[in-house]
């Protein structure tokens, strides 16, 4: 039986919009998502570096819940249970800012924030403890210390397994449809569902997410080689 490809569909003004629309929410997603990662993995990383108990056991607490909870079923939590929990004039106003992409926004964020806390958490423990000693003999703060000698070294060795959780984290913006966040995904199945091509609707979604994740890795490596001469 032979299958004849008709890539008509994508001469059609409509579906070449839903397209690009459904782009450009995806990334604003994933830039939006991983600052958010990004600022909760550099914090939590200094709090499990801090002789603080409590600090210690809620970045632990945190971290087993997001890495061990499905990122669908945290998205679920976020849209159907945190806003029953809110004042209503809260909810309200999320509700007019969008939402779906909020709280999507926040899964996404904090579960993988979680995930490259640990990343940064392997980079910290490989570094000698005596460097953190000596930043405090000279006189630098806990946070200073942290700052500017421990987590610049860190985010260097950590930096094959954040670029891997980045594209994780940008192939799970695709979970966001299951809320209604019209992105790449969503959109895709919208045009599949009017047009009943599915072959062609899907594989090109699939080279638009093979071609970015492969941009992120090509980036990360150009960034890996360049601290590497740096440090040289």
């Amino acid at each position: 039986m032979n299958m004849l490809l008709d890539f008509s569909i994508f001469t059609r003004a409509e579906y070449l919009q839903w397209i690009f629309n459904g782009v450009i929410t995806m990334l604003e997603l994933t830039i939006l998502a991983w600052l958010l990662a990004a600022i909760l993995a550099v914090f939590l990383a200094v709090l499990r570096m801090s002789s603080s108990r409590v600090g210690r056991i809620f970045a632990t607490a945190f971290v087993e819940y997001h890495q061990n909870v499905p990122l669908l079923v945290q998205i679920f939590i976020w849209y159907f249970g945190i806003p029953s929990l809110l004042p209503e004039q809260t909810q309200q106003w999320i509700n007019h800012l969008g939402s779906e992409f909020i709280y999507s926004l926040m899964a996404i964020g904090m579960c993988m924030g979680a995930y490259m806390a640990e990343d940064l958490r392997g980079g910290i423990r490989s570094i000698p403890s005596s460097q953190l000693e000596a930043s405090r003999a000279l006189g630098l703060s806990y946070l200073q210390a942290a700052r500017k000698v421990i987590l610049p070294q860190a985010i260097r060795i950590a930096l094959p397994t954040l670029v891997n959780h980045t594209v994780l984290l940008f192939k799970n913006t695709s979970l966001a449809m299951t809320i209604g966040v019209i992105e790449l995904t969503y959109v895709t199945k919208e045009i599949e569902s009017q047009s009943f091509q599915t072959f062609e609707i899907y594989l090109f979604t699939t080279v638009i997410y093979l071609g970015i994740s492969i941009l992120i890795m090509v980036l990360g490596e150009k960034l890996e080689r360049h601290f590497r001469i740096v440090t040289r």
